[in-house]
């Protein structure tokens, strides 16, 4: 673990929880010092989102928003498939120059936006909501209600939400740092306010270095 770590996982100790910059030195962090491929999350095809997408049978003029993409290629598949209305939301700016280069010239067709969701106020709403592995981040619960607000501002009635977390089997940390795990009923109370779950599965991630890591999919319709 770099000193730069250190600084961060001290101050996380100390705090409680970080401030918006230290959030976000640490992701950049991650970014600058390991490839892409080799962060735990990584995929090297985002399978379960597409499933979930093709499930629904949506068209390719559907706006869709992935939370936390970063340097997903679930972008470029959406890409190669057509769809022209996407958004890739990250708090890591190195997360998204991945992306973007691997994409060339097509990234100009993407809205990049450098956020942490928790204090990002939609400017518009969205078809489809994607978020593979960012709310279980948010261990207080006004992390929690801050996603919340940031989902509902960006969403319509009828809209989806796709949501992955960590199984209550999963890991019990990630990237160093604590997550909250959820079954699907959790996640059915999580946004019960607004959201009625259509449907959910359990899928086991295997990580670059062979790891297994369960994770518990739900997809919500606002209503």
């Amino acid at each position: 673990m770099t000193s730069q770590f250190l600084h961060f996982h001290h101050s996380y100790r100390r705090q409680g929880q970080w401030s918006d910059d230290a959030k976000r030195e640490h992701w950049d962090a991650v970014y600058r010092t390991k490839a892409a491929d080799s962060v735990s999350w990584y995929q090297p095809t985002p399978e379960p989102s597409l499933r979930a997408l093709d499930a629904l049978q949506l068209p390719v003029a559907t706006s869709l928003i992935d939370v936390g993409g970063g340097a997903s290629s679930l972008v470029d598949r959406l890409v190669e498939r057509g769809w022209s209305d996407l958004t890739v939301l990250d708090i890591a700016a190195p997360a998204l120059d991945v992306a973007k280069a691997r994409l060339g010239d097509e990234a100009a067709r993407i809205a990049w936006v450098i956020a942490d969701v928790t204090v990002w106020r939609p400017e518009r709403r969205y078809d489809v909501w994607h978020d593979r592995a960012v709310f279980h981040f948010l261990t207080e619960p006004e992390q929690r209600l801050a996603y919340r607000r940031a989902l509902e501002a960006g969403t319509s009635p009828g809209s989806i939400v796709i949501i992955a977390t960590f199984a209550p089997d999963g890991p019990e940390r990630c990237s160093g740092l604590p997550v909250q795990r959820y079954d699907a009923a959790a996640l059915a109370t999580a946004f019960s306010s607004a959201f009625t779950l259509e449907r959910e599965w359990r899928q086991d991630h295997t990580t670059p270095g062979g790891g297994r890591q369960p994770f518990q999919w739900c997809v919500f319709r606002k209503r």
